[in-house]
């Protein structure tokens, strides 16, 4: 019958060897996450680590195999609701194939130097592959290095990830079919891509239809920007229907709207954009458009992983991402 391991020191590899009746390392093998041990085999280690209390020690392992099997990842500070989610898919991943994951956050508006001091800080904490959830272009030579030298995905999107024309479209569209004669834009922050992706597919509906777009109203994706779009909005008295680019500044466009006696849906029609949790129990419930967030980031981790591990990333067998329209309260007809 194999030993026990003595009370006064921990377990160790070959002690789970022992008790699994397997070499070394085999449980070497299984304890990286390496799919080259037989199932029986592997469930017998498992075991015996659970039966012994056995922890593998990060940093003897990295030492010992020259990886560190950990992901970084960079956030902006202030974009809490997607970068949370998106994160959350990450973590999904990480832990299913053996990572641990590291995330540092960079503020909304900082130079790019913020981002590549951010990759550096870790590449040096050992991170073998770097997701950025950070919607900016880097055209910077400093940060384009910096890509080339680290395997590196896109946790916030990237070529046919998450399409926003097509968000904007369905937004716009769905107000048009309700019968209103235009649609305003709430935008949100002028540094991000999505905002001119969004525009773009809403501007790009209403001239395939001969509708003239009316001025942009600009925001910031906070509350705060939507309450001071919707004052703007309320004070225009042909407009009845609004896309506004995020349900957070949806929620101030609202209380703008009724605070100046414009009651949603009744006067004004207000779809947006993400579906946080918020949105159905808003009053009205949100008419939103759905953004999967965690499976974006459930797709960059997998493409990270493939590329840290030698793999093609587009064989890995992605979730779904298209934006979904989610119809609630907060549209309908408008009044004749």
């Amino acid at each position: 019958m194999p030993r026990r391991p003595s009370p006064d020191r921990a377990p160790n590899q070959v002690d789970v060897a022992r008790r699994a009746g397997v070499s070394a390392q085999t449980v070497s093998r299984v304890m990286s996450g390496q799919d080259t041990v037989r199932p029986e085999t592997a469930q017998r280690v498992l075991a015996a680590v659970d039966e012994l209390g056995y922890r593998v020690h990060g940093a003897a392992a990295a030492l010992a195999t020259g990886r560190t099997r950990m992901l970084g990842v960079i956030v902006v500070s202030n974009v809490q609701y997607s970068s949370a989610v998106i994160s959350a898919g990450i973590e999904d991943v990480a832990t299913d194939r053996g990572y641990t994951v590291t995330t540092t956050a960079v503020a909304k508006h900082a130079p790019v130097s913020d981002f590549t001091d951010a990759f550096d800080r870790l590449e040096r904490q050992g991170a073998e592959g770097i997701i950025l959830v950070a919607p900016f272009e880097f055209e910077d030579e400093a940060m384009q290095q910096r890509l080339a030298r680290t395997p590196t995905e896109r946790g916030d999107r990237r070529a046919g990830v998450v399409d926003q024309e097509l968000i904007a479209r369905l937004a716009t569209e769905h107000l048009l079919e309700l019968g209103h004669g235009n649609v305003w834009h709430i935008s949100g922050d002028e540094g991000w891509a999505e905002t001119h992706k969004r525009r773009d597919g809403w501007t790009r509906v209403l001239r395939e239809r001969d509708i003239t777009p009316p001025p942009v109203i600009p925001g910031d994706w906070t509350p705060e920007s939507g309450y001071r779009a919707g004052q703007v909005l309320a004070g225009i008295p042909d407009a009845t229907a609004v896309f506004v680019a995020s349900d957070e500044m949806a929620f101030g466009v609202i209380r703008a709207l009724h605070e100046a006696g414009r009651m949603v849906p009744d006067d004004v029609s207000v779809v947006s954009v993400d579906d946080i949790d918020l949105a159905a129990y808003a009053s009205p419930a949100l008419t939103t458009v759905r953004q999967p967030f965690r499976s974006v980031g459930r797709d960059a981790a997998l493409r990270v992983i493939a590329q840290i591990e030698g793999r093609d990333p587009d064989a890995e067998d992605f979730d779904v991402t298209e934006p979904t329209l989610i119809i609630r309260s907060s549209t309908a007809a408008p009044a004749r």
